[in-house]
């Protein structure tokens, strides 16, 4: 594991929590620290006395959450993988931003879809109110398509925390999923 690899994973609590950061630090949870230090040393990122300093604070950690203020400015927060489909290392936040991303996509979806039918349906409805070189409409159809396009716009909108917090649920899964997927493969 590199110090900027996906040292979160390695715990069977993520320290970040702060559901998790008053439980009792295991000795494993310090070899993951002591681990990411030592490689920081390694690749120079860490004078003798810093490294010295800061393995002796693992040491003296008794809970999960003393561990990442120990290697914050070492690793980062969430994981390297975070433009791929992983997600292995990410941080509650992460998956909430993925969460509201997705919720984002829907509404652009909704939005789209308003206008993309509203210009087609108008258009044909236009195109087939010319007759014979007088304009003479009919029954204006396309604002039952506008309708129920603009009734899902305003259900997406409407239901934005619901479907937000539904990703995470789902998105916690998934990493659930992939994290003993993962420790299985180890």
């Amino acid at each position: 594991m590199s110090a900027t690899g996906d040292v979160w994973s390695s715990f069977d609590h993520d320290p970040r929590l702060p559901a998790n950061a008053p439980l009792r630090a295991a000795d494993r949870d310090r070899d993951v620290i002591r681990t990411a230090l030592a490689t920081a040393y390694a690749e120079g990122r860490l004078d003798r006395e810093e490294f010295d300093e800061r393995s002796e604070q693992v040491t003296s950690a008794r809970t999960l959450g003393e561990l990442p203020p120990i290697i914050a400015d070492l690793v980062p927060d969430r994981s390297i993988e975070r433009h791929s489909s992983s997600l292995v290392g990410a941080s509650p936040q992460e998956l909430r931003r993925r969460a509201e991303l997705h919720w984002q996509a829907e509404r652009r979806n909704a939005v789209v879809g308003v206008l993309g039918a509203s210009l087609v349906t108008w258009a044909i409805w236009l195109a087939t109110s010319w007759s014979d070189g007088d304009f003479d409409p009919y029954f204006p159809w396309p604002l039952i398509v506008m309708a129920l396009s603009l009734a899902n716009l305003i259900r997406t909108v409407a239901t934005k925390a619901d479907s937000i917090e539904e990703g995470v649920r789902y998105l916690e899964k998934k990493q659930a999923k992939q994290l003993r997927s993962k420790r299985s493969e180890e």
